[in-house]
């Protein structure tokens, strides 16, 4: 038996067997809509803490299920890349959300969940998908786990069919882990504003996380950086001039003098800011 059939998936109900399928697109536009809902009236104006006692009640989260039903019946085949990535993460954001609100006591950090992002999932299209499978399998384009060497999909797992082409490393401050702090806004993505909203979200991160001190010799980054180097280069040099693009002016600058330091001379420390797991619940 696979990993992907020894997790149990939310229950979204049954599905009636005369039901067709549905086109992803048309199904993540109405869950876009449905996301945005619940954004406006039980999420922060910031997007970074949500009030899960009131939308477990709400009738807007009754709408939002409703819709999430349909993912047992989505067809996924033949959308494109971008149609894919923005369904994709809209659905771990939402995941994510429904996986906190259907506990019976709001945990202080996902990380009191047993397994949380490894058990936490959705039947789409017939296919159990955890957390973890959307961001390492598909979003990341099957890359292992960071406590992981081996792919998050196994060579003849049917999910593979889905798999983003290329990996875009902006989707780590797009994917939302439940944490207050250090983990990136809620936002509601859509194929005509993906490019521009995954702009804002990673230089909206970086100038919270990243802090260069010249006088130190030192550059402070998210641990997500850490977690997750390989996505934005092979050495530190090459995650450091990744993140010079998303910042402002005063601190690309600071950033290039510091990584000239490293090329030339090598005394300019990474360090990496403790990563606050408290759960973000208003």
């Amino acid at each position: 038996m696979s990993e992907m059939e020894n997790i149990t998936p939310i229950n979204l109900g049954k599905i009636s067997d005369s039901k067709s399928s549905i086109s992803g697109v048309e199904l993540s536009k109405r869950l876009q809509k449905s996301i945005l809902k619940l954004k406006g009236k039980y999420m922060s104006e910031d997007g970074r803490a949500v009030d899960y006692a009131k939308i477990s009640k709400s009738s807007e989260f009754g709408e939002y299920t409703n819709d999430a039903s349909d993912l047992q019946r989505v067809e996924l085949k033949g959308i494109s890349e971008t149609e894919k990535k923005v369904f994709f993460i809209n659905i771990y954001n939402a995941l994510t959300i429904h996986g906190l609100v259907t506990k019976t006591t709001l945990p202080d950090s996902v990380l009191s969940v047993q397994h949380f992002f490894k058990t936490t999932a959705y039947n789409i299209g017939g296919l159990v998908y955890s957390l973890d499978d959307i961001e390492h399998g598909i979003l990341r384009c099957n890359s292992p786990h960071p406590a992981s060497i081996k792919p998050q999909l196994a060579d003849k797992d049917p999910r593979k069919e889905f798999v983003l082409k290329q990996l875009d490393p902006r989707i780590h401050f797009a994917l939302v882990c439940g944490a207050r702090y250090s983990c990136p806004a809620i936002n509601v993505y859509t194929v005509d504003n993906i490019e521009q909203a995954l702009d804002s979200a990673t230089r909206s991160f970086c100038h919270q996380e990243v802090i260069t001190r010249n006088d130190q010799n030192e550059v402070w980054l998210s641990k997500l950086f850490q977690w997750y180097r390989a996505d934005f280069g092979e050495t530190e040099v090459d995650v450091l001039r990744w993140i010079m693009g998303y910042l402002s002016k005063t601190e690309s600058d600071r950033c290039s003098i510091l990584i000239l330091k490293l090329e030339k001379m090598g005394p300019v420390a990474l360090k990496y800011n403790p990563y606050d797991w408290s759960i973000n619940s208003l």
